[in-house]
């Protein structure tokens, strides 16, 4: 049961414990529950601050004239949210968007710091540590009485939602061998869509946003056992020479996954000798300068960094902005939630049947001309809008998992994480853009999903610019690609078809 890396050589990991077993998938299902927390603390605004119908308590006093001094909100749907507990409205409604800006910027923060930590400290400590932060943040963020104070914890408890997102990941892949990693990357997106449906159903049944608060961050205390049920990464602990301390764990998945234990102490200090070899022989890695001093890699830096941007952008936009369409707020979270589970089993399907880019085009355009169709179509029948909007989820379902994929294959090994990281990272640049424009609906109806159509189209057309990578060698070299490029377009005028096929 043992495969090969990219480069040729026997990977120690899957030689020991195989490619995929037992003792992988119970670790794998029980990491999938941290994604639940994940999508609650990324998507509670639809709930906690949702759009407040308001008249003046002064009913002779215009709306947010100088004379309206105290405003009368209606509470038929909810009991209190932000909105009506801190008057966010008229000259104060920039906060509420605000409030889900900071949460996605805690979620970069997050990302940055747990991933420096997760190096650091390995893989579990730090997803402990996250998890014990998003319970005391989560929670006390519910009972501040001052608003800077709610702030400051939705910032800390983003902080550790991006901390549990990139720890999570890695320690997932890191113990999954590589003809499962992409099946099982994707896969790894369907618990979040389970806790975007759950989401409402919270929703529906607390209608006060503190008390909904405090029962999405109560869960991550349960997560507190990871520090007892989950193994640290095996290599890790070799990367940092902790070889005892990683035969143990190697030797307990072996025997969970029913094969033998016997060389693997002396395979691993074997592996630990060449590894300090090559480590002593050294090379010198990428750095960000790199993803735009060549014009290949400059090209695919910018294509990929956009598609990024449309993802964070239009996902979390067209979330959010599902709670400002007609209809039952809660049955169109429940729905959006629901539709991104066919999405993700789709960009299964469709990155191996018609290829990354083809996959990210197709699933862009339909995310952009449904968005579009929104601001145009009639108000009834009520469903169409909703429906629509439905669509646009799905698309954006399609695309996540495909542009993360795609991008990890796109850039040479020399600088495929800091192309990866770097790309990402414009994901929550978008995302926290994405309340702003939702909100220009106030100002026009039409605005976001003119915003929101037109950056998916954008984005399917750029990719005409990128090659397709699939069961294609991928270059090790910025040379390589470059040279790759440049051989395809003098033979034949066309980049898209820019690696080598695998044979």
């Amino acid at each position: 049961m043992t495969t090969s890396t990219g480069s040729g050589k026997e990977d120690i990991v899957e030689k020991t414990i195989g490619v995929l077993g037992k003792w992988q998938i119970l670790v794998c299902l029980a990491i999938f529950l941290v994604k639940f927390p994940v999508a609650w603390h990324q998507l509670n605004i639809v709930f906690e601050a949702p759009p407040a119908q308001f008249t003046c308590a002064n009913i002779s006093a215009e709306l947010c004239s100088e004379e309206c001094h105290e405003h009368v909100f209606n509470r038929s749907i909810f009991a209190e949210t932000l909105i009506t507990q801190f008057d966010l409205v008229c000259g104060r409604a920039y906060i509420a968007h605000m409030a889900q800006t900071i949460t996605m910027l805690g979620i970069l923060f997050g990302n940055l710091v747990f991933g420096y930590l997760s190096d650091r400290f390995g893989r579990k400590n730090p997803l402990v540590w996250a998890v014990i932060l998003q319970f005391l943040s989560g929670v006390a963020a519910a009972f501040m009485p001052w608003l800077p104070l709610v702030l400051l914890m939705r910032f800390l408890s983003a902080m550790a939602t991006g901390g549990t997102m990139v720890t999570s990941f890695v320690l997932v892949m890191e113990l999954i061998g590589t003809k499962w990693r992409t099946t099982i990357g994707i896969m790894y997106q369907i618990p979040f869509d389970f806790g975007h449906l759950s989401l409402a159903f919270f929703g529906y049944l607390i209608r006060d946003w503190r008390y909904l608060q405090a029962a999405i961050s109560a869960p991550s205390l349960l997560l507190i056992a990871y520090y007892w049920v989950l193994p640290e990464s095996p290599r890790w602990l070799m990367t940092v020479g902790k070889t005892h301390q990683a035969v143990a764990v190697l030797e307990r998945g072996a025997k969970c996954n029913d094969l033998p234990i016997d060389s693997i102490k002396q395979d691993v200090e074997e592996f630990a000798q060449k590894s300090d070899l090559k480590n002593r022989s050294g090379g010198q890695g990428g750095n960000a300068l790199d993803l735009i001093k060549t014009p290949v890699i400059r090209v695919y830096t910018i294509c990929i960094c956009f598609n990024w941007l449309v993802c964070g952008l239009c996902f979390f936009g067209v979330a959010q902005y599902i709670g400002r369409l007609g209809g039952n707020i809660f049955i169109n979270v429940a729905i959006s939630g629901v539709i991104q589970i066919p999405g993700t089993f789709f960009a299964l399907w469709s990155l191996e049947a018609l290829g990354r880019r083809n996959s990210l085009i197709l699933a862009n355009v339909v995310a952009g001309v449904s968005v579009l169709l929104i601001g145009v179509v009639p108000d009834d029948p009520t469903w169409l809008k909703p429906s629509l909007s439905f669509v646009g989820i799905l698309g954006m379902a399609v695309c996540f998992p495909t542009v993360y994929i795609y991008s990890g294959e796109l850039f040479p090994t020399l600088i495929r994480n800091i192309g990866v990281g770097t790309s990402s990272m414009c994901a929550r640049i978008g995302s926290m853009t994405a309340p702003f424009v939702a909100g220009l609906s106030t100002v026009a109806p039409w605005v976001p999903t003119l915003i929101f159509g037109i950056m998916p189209l954008v984005g399917a057309v750029l990719c005409l610019k990128l090659p397709e990578t699939l069961n294609c060698k991928l270059p090790d070299t910025i040379e390589e690609a470059e040279k790759y490029a440049t051989n395809k377009t003098k033979s034949n005028g066309n980049s898209n078809e820019m690696f080598d096929r695998r044979e």
